[in-house]
């Protein structure tokens, strides 16, 4: 029989994901949140860690599109010594849970993505589950997609994507390229569809949330623009409250002002990264499908000058959202944890009883992780304490 291990962590400022509690601590039992209460009442807790004066404790970040990280891509190579490497990188700016994603490539990539994931979440917690952006996306919103891979889905596609899996699915795909009735099959299953690499018209979007899309990646990018007489997919996302969108907040692939007005809409906002390999890594550079992308001046570029995800770490998301777009902490930290936490159903993302206990603990001046715990176990980000 196993012996939960008890223990609480005090701190200056405690943020739950919806409230902020001064002087107060967070009481673990095993792998998961017992109750957030004062300081007065952590004595009778056994073992109490308490964080440095003004440090904040708050939920740790999820993360739902993660390409790579630690000088290692997934794409490129789809196993789960990938994924651990790329979670080891994460960690070390507050991202506690995260979707390794595969961008478009050939079907036997896919088979090899899931194995790898069901390998992975066995070893680590902070995966999961998977994320597939394509490839049943628009030829005409590629990006940095190779073409050649970009196709209609099967019937057989449809039996991998609904059939027993790992941990959480978020598919990736543009609503017009996929038959009738896929979406409802797909969100039926319990897989998250989100409308990504799109040309799909205002209509085509409403139609697709009927079916079950309940999510849009990284919005604005690789999608039909917002326009007077075409409001496409960005203005169903905007005016459904049903709907999540993923919002990659590096001031390189969204101008603020218009992150600001996706602020304002109806749904539920989320930070997501789009982050490669160098983040957390030492080089510069790295391959794609075969071609060198190059990273400076924080952005990813092909030779083309194509965007090719993002240089950003979720500390650095939440750092913007309170500089550039002037949200106050506690709203930029609710989007990089449980906004992304409930669009999968995962109970993360908050500190409340029955919660998984996954934990930042950060400066919230320079907005820099300090420590982090997963499912309990911590681990410091920056050798602090």
């Amino acid at each position: 029989m196993s012996i939960s291990r008890s223990f609480a962590v005090a701190a200056d400022h405690v943020f739950d994901g919806t409230t902020r509690h001064d002087k107060a601590g967070v009481v673990i039992d095993g792998t998961h949140v017992a109750k957030v209460v004062p300081h007065s009442e952590l004595s009778g807790v056994g073992s109490v860690t308490e964080l440095p004066a003004g440090v904040w404790l708050a939920p740790g970040f999820v993360d739902l599109q993660v390409n790579g990280g630690g000088d290692v891509l997934f794409s490129d190579a789809p196993t789960a010594e990938t994924i651990l490497t790329i979670a080891a990188a994460h960690r070390k700016f507050g991202t506690t849970g995260f979707l390794p994603t595969l961008i478009t490539d050939r079907p036997e990539k896919t088979a090899l993505a899931f194995a790898a994931v069901g390998e992975a979440m066995r070893a680590d917690p902070a995966v999961l589950g998977l994320h597939l952006e394509g490839p049943f996306i628009s030829p005409e919103k590629p990006g940095v997609h190779h073409p050649a891979f970009i196709r209609q889905p099967t019937p057989a596609d449809l039996d991998t994507l609904t059939g027993p899996r790992n941990g959480a699915l978020v598919v990736t795909l543009a609503p017009e390229q996929v038959p009738a009735g896929f979406i409802r099959h797909l969100a039926a299953s319990g897989v998250r569809v989100c409308l990504g690499h799109s040309m799909a018209t205002y209509a085509q979007t409403h139609l697709a949330i009927s079916e079950g899309l309940t999510g849009f990646t990284h919005l604005f990018n690789a999608m039909r623009p917002l326009e007077s007489r075409e409001p496409g997919p960005v203005g169903a996302a905007l005016e459904t409250p049903a709907c999540s969108y993923g919002l990659i907040v590096d001031a390189v692939h969204v101008d603020p002002a218009m992150l600001r007005l996706a602020l304002r809409g109806l749904g539920a906002p989320m930070l997501v990264t789009d982050a490669m390999p160098p983040v957390g890594g030492q080089r510069p550079d790295f391959m794609l499908y075969g071609e060198a992308i190059s990273a400076s001046d924080g952005r990813c570029i092909r030779r083309d000058g194509t965007l090719a995800g993002a240089l950003l770490d979720m500390a650095g998301a939440v750092r913007n959202c309170v500089s550039l777009l002037g949200l106050s902490l506690e709203s930029a930290l609710r989007l990089a944890g449980a906004n992304p936490a409930a669009f999968l159903g995962l109970k993360l993302g908050r500190m409340a009883p029955g919660f998984r206990a996954d934990m930042v603990a950060l400066d919230p001046k320079r907005i820099e992780v300090l420590s982090t715990w997963v499912a309990g176990e911590g681990q410091s980000a920056r050798s602090r304490f």
